[in-house]
């Protein structure tokens, strides 16, 4: 059996853990869990710390739990939180979790027949039933409300200028979190939960529930929250998360994430997001000191997390993609982009609008792109950039002034790709 606290203590992994911890997964093969609230239908990055946390507990022999919080999601968590978040209903939340279990089996090993094969759980199926009466009897009265009071999520809201101020819903959020760890202790024998930094105080409060109800012995274990090494948060770009869900955020972007952290996050993220090993991180951070414009961190982090999230096929295609704008790219691969990649690349591209009859009918690369659309100040212009072999169409050098557009030239049914000069492009769109 693998040292699981030793292999995150290299990886820079652990923030806090209960005495006792390392002495426990030694030991036996244990039962640990990680809760994920179940607010959107896809995972983003910022999860896959915790995911990856289960994962190499689960190469180390042991045997990983993942509750997805179908009612814990509905109150909301007030941890690192300035607002109350709003309420799902319960049609939402269940296809939440369903999406969600999808994405978690590329993780995990759910289907073996292994003993410690993954197991993914509901609290929803166990909460629903629970009155209040004899949640108040049965659980609230073992937890002080000095105790629940001491903890920095409920302080920090209590504190605040902005006297947001604290509903009874989120202050009992770690009652109904502690509930799910006594719950799996009793059912599964989890013995560890783990989680995020900021989930120290709700975790403790189930260790302190199991042994005031069941006088056991159980453990925590949290890893850091991941920033940036510019101190922004981790895992947000100008237009929002990066997800797991291709629908949200394309290989192509997730991949490009990647590509372009800085030295110091991804000799950080390498360690955390990746299977490497250590010996094969400081090669590769070797090869990083001596030629860093090579980027070779860089590189092999947005290979391996982008062929654990979306396959080898969708990372090859991402890197295909990128030597569209950045290489010596054929009309050919262009023509294999969908429409999702391809406005993926072509992000921020000026991009002009001309109607589809036109171009069924079939126009002439100097009226569309001089008299059509703007893409071009002047046919003369025009006629001395291609007479110079300095305009391209669709990767292709076009060197025909009278050439007829029609719409087979189309990119996925829909664009058309102009290049002036190396860098200069421009999108004519179909519509």
């Amino acid at each position: 059996m693998k040292n699981f606290i030793e292999e995150l203590t290299w990886r820079g992994m652990i923030h806090d853990i209960t005495p006792g911890t390392e002495e426990q997964l030694q030991k036996e093969m244990t039962t640990a869990y990680v809760g994920i609230d179940p607010t959107a239908d896809s995972l983003h990055i910022g999860h896959l710390v915790s995911v990856m946390m289960l994962k190499h507990f689960q190469r180390a022999g042991h045997k990983p739990i993942v509750l997805v919080g179908g009612a814990t999601g509905m109150i909301g968590d007030p941890s690192m939180k300035s607002a109350e978040r709003n309420l799902l209903d319960e049609q939402t939340l269940a296809h939440n979790v369903e999406c969600l279990k999808r994405q978690l089996t590329k993780f995990l090993d759910f289907d073996s027949a292994a003993a410690n094969a993954a197991e993914m759980v509901n609290n929803y199926d166990w909460m629903k039933d629970f009155g209040f009466l004899e949640f108040i009897r049965d659980i609230g009265k073992h937890i002080t409300v000095n105790y629940m009071m001491a903890k920095d999520s409920v302080k920090k809201r209590l504190t605040e200028e902005t006297q947001v101020g604290l509903s009874f819903t989120e202050f009992t959020y770690q009652l109904v979190q502690a509930t799910d760890f006594l719950h799996l202790y009793r059912e599964k024998n989890c013995r560890l939960q783990m989680g995020g930094s900021d989930q120290w105080g709700n975790i403790t409060t189930g260790t302190e529930l199991i042994r005031r109800k069941e006088g056991g012995e159980s453990f925590a274990l949290t890893c850091p929250l991941i920033t940036k090494a510019d101190g922004g948060k981790f895992g947000k770009t100008e237009s929002g998360n990066v997800w797991l869900d291709p629908k949200l955020t394309t290989p192509y972007k997730f991949c490009q994430f990647w590509l372009n952290v800085s030295d110091a996050d991804a000799e950080k993220y390498i360690k955390i997001f990746t299977l490497l090993s250590r010996e094969e991180v400081a090669e590769l951070a070797g090869k990083q000191a001596e030629a860093p414009h090579l980027r070779p961190l860089q590189k092999r982090l947005a290979e391996e997390v982008t062929c654990l999230v979306h396959g080898a096929e969708e990372y090859h295609r991402a890197v295909e993609a990128s030597q569209i704008l950045f290489g010596n790219a054929t009309t050919d691969s262009l023509a294999k982009l969908d429409k999702e990649t391809f406005l993926s690349v072509f992000e921020g591209v000026p991009t002009f609008p001309v109607e589809r009859t036109i171009l069924d009918a079939g126009v002439s690369i100097v009226e569309l792109l001089a008299t059509h659309t703007s893409a071009f100040p002047s046919k003369g212009d025009l006629r001395r950039t291609i007479k110079g072999n300095g305009l391209s169409l669709n990767k292709a050098r076009l060197t025909d002034q009278d050439y007829l557009i029609t719409a087979a030239d189309l990119v996925g049914g829909s664009y058309l790709l102009v290049q002036k000069g190396k860098k200069n492009y421009t999108i004519i769109e179909a519509v």
